[in-house]
């Protein structure tokens, strides 16, 4: 990858016959092979290229056998490929049902129950059945690792670091530690569109860390870009993208404050875009937040409380301690981890990386950047961990602030993954140092003879990225997807797969995606009464009770398991192992229909 001195690193060369000039005079054969070439050689076309092969190497074996196993486990992951597929389903079959799944049979927008994931969308038009849902969900699980990757690195460019501190702000960004312990929750770990965007309208508006705003750098059309990104993060999920809405307006502000203050020279047009990009991105969060609104309004109960909060408030303690999947640190911190049982749980295990907050601390005294904008840099990473930390922090009030007064924040019941930006603002300090100890030691490498001085350069950009990547080697297990019941594609609905738990169903969801049959079955981070009530009622399946309950709420089919995959689990939850009543009872006298599978007991429900 090339570098460059100044600090506003282009994302596009901007060259006299660039593309205006192209579009008048059409180039020879021999032209677009040369501008093939230099697409091919960019820096953000290999550091792109570099993103994905990272990803894929630091989650091996993710790819190894993609159609068929998750990551991590099989339950939220068969969730959220639930979700790409039934959004891709709905689009193409019938838009009008999007927000009224087919699960939870009876409940209302029961696709708001969580976070959507909306904005793979086009991933999610193509392929149908459980083995295309896997295999999407892994793809979109290896280039969220890789976007993250991508978009610290170009926010780092753009902000004034060379190559060296840009790819330990990648690396840290995208693989610290903490997200391991989110390896299940892929909202959670697609967070590359915030840095993306970032640099983007960072590089829209002329502005770095090195230089400040200078108005002639600025590129009007990157901010529209910027924009245009933020809006794409949003449809991915509010836990992650109501944060970042709210850390652009504070940016907003600050900027404002700056131009009434300086009145620097301001391009009308970049005022123009900004107003147009404002607007898409209000439409689409919006647009995105009506049928949550909708649907915390059908489930008051819904609403998280502040005693949902203090449970998940992690202490200052959980940004030291890592996953049991890390694969340094994860043996080592088990003491660790099980203090913070009552503290947060396993949603308190933060560490960004003990390379990363070095290199940071370090970036304190020797930096790129300037004294003043270090000092901002500490003041926003000081306020992302007291966020963070929710009702455990020393000083809870602003989050109590935040809980009671913003839009919207109330729907956040796990402070701690706000550690996002601590991640963030952590890897900007340390690219400021890697620089600044580069551009040190340049000079007295140029006296050294040039094998020496390569080996010594090479030393200095790979042995702090290597550091930051040591620490985000993770040990995970791959298991392998159970199948349906063989006959499961066929039975007529709704169904009512037992048993029924939350584990469980999040599973019988990923089957569904055959042909979206209707399931009384359902999981989310909620429970609605009426799934509860199933789940209660059917527990002593097959008797007059809970047979005629289904009746009367429509199911047509009962699927009894005779293997419940929760149950293969150290701790099931409740329910989750079916007694074995339901699997020897004949159903006689209810009128319904038994028949022996294989792998199932089915139970047909006559009217």
């Amino acid at each position: 990858m090339s570098d460059r001195s100044e600090a506003g690193v282009q994302f596009a060369q901007d060259e006299p016959d660039g593309p205006d000039a192209a579009e008048a005079h059409p180039p020879r054969p021999a032209g677009i092979l040369r501008s093939a070439g230099r697409l091919l050689s960019h820096e953000w076309t290999l550091a792109a290229l570099c993103s994905i092969l990272l990803s894929v190497a630091m989650t091996w074996p993710t790819m190894r056998d993609p159609l068929h196993t998750l990551p991590g486990d099989t339950w939220d992951p068969s969730l959220q490929a639930w979700e790409m597929s039934w959004g891709g389903w709905a689009v193409l079959h019938d838009p009008g049902r999007l927000w009224q799944s087919n699960t939870s049979l009876g409940e209302q927008y029961a696709f708001a129950f969580s976070d959507t994931l909306l904005g793979y969308l086009p991933a999610s038009l193509i392929g149908s059945g459980p083995q295309a849902a896997i295999l999407r969900y892994n793809i979109m699980y290896e280039l969220a690792f890789a976007l993250a990757f991508f978009g610290a690195y170009v926010l780092a460019r753009q902000l004034g670091s060379r190559v060296a501190g840009a790819a330990v702000a990648g690396g840290a960004f995208a693989y610290a530690p903490w997200r391991w312990v989110q390896m299940f929750h892929l909202h959670v770990l697609s967070t590359g569109g915030i840095a993306l965007a970032l640099a983007m309208l960072a590089r829209g508006h002329g502005y770095s860390l090195r230089h400040g705003y200078r108005p002639e750098t600025a590129r009007p059309r990157w901010v529209l870009a910027g924009w245009s990104v933020a809006a794409w993060q949003m449809t991915l999920g509010f836990g992650i993208g109501l944060p970042f809405g709210y850390a652009l307006a504070v940016l907003g502000v600050f900027a404002l404050a700056y131009w009434l203050r300086r009145r620097p020279r301001f391009d009308k047009r970049l005022l123009r875009l900004n107003v147009v990009g404002g607007l898409i991105f209000v439409a689409v969060s919006g647009a995105m937040a009506v049928p949550y609104l909708k649907m915390i309004e059908i489930y008051p109960y819904g609403r998280r409380t502040l005693t949902d909060v203090l449970f998940y408030s992690p202490p200052i303690e959980g940004f030291l301690t890592a996953s049991p999947d890390d694969w340094l640190w994860g043996d080592a911190h088990q003491g660790l981890r099980a203090q913070l049982e009552g503290r947060g749980g396993w949603e308190a295990i933060l560490l960004p990386g003990y390379a990363l907050i070095i290199l940071a601390a370090i970036g304190l005294l020797l930096s790129t950047w300037s004294w003043r904008r270090r000092l901002w840099l500490v003041v926003a990473l000081a306020g992302a961990v007291t966020l963070a930390m929710g009702l455990r922090a020393p000083v809870s009030i602003f989050y109590r602030m935040a809980f009671e007064y913003l839009p919207g924040w109330d729907a956040i019941r796990t402070p701690g993954r706000l550690v996002v930006w601590v991640t963030l603002l952590l890897a900007m300090l340390a690219a400021g140092a890697v620089t600044a100890a580069g551009e040190r030691l340049g000079p007295w490498l140029r006296t050294l003879r040039p094998a020496s001085a390569r080996a010594l350069l090479a030393l200095g950009v790979l042995l702090p990225v290597s550091l930051v990547l040591l620490e985000g080697v993770q040990t995970a297990q791959y298991p392998t997807v159970p199948k349906a019941p063989a006959a499961f594609a066929s039975l007529e609905g709704p169904i009512l797969v037992l048993p029924t738990d939350w584990m469980d169903d999040e599973l019988y969801m990923l089957w569904s995606t055959t042909n979206f049959v209707q399931l009384a079955n359902g999981s989310s981070s909620f429970a609605p009464v009426g799934l509860e009530k199933t789940r209660q009622v059917t527990r002593n399946f097959p008797d007059e009770a809970s047979v005629t309950y289904l009746r009367s709420i429509g199911v047509r089919t009962v699927v009894v398991l005779r293997e419940p995959h929760a149950g293969l689990r150290q701790n099931p939850p409740e329910g989750a192992v079916l007694s074995q009543h339901a699997l020897t009872a004949t159903g006689e006298g209810l009128g319904i229909t038994r028949e022996e599978q294989p792998d199932a007991i089915i139970f047909h429900l006559h009217p």
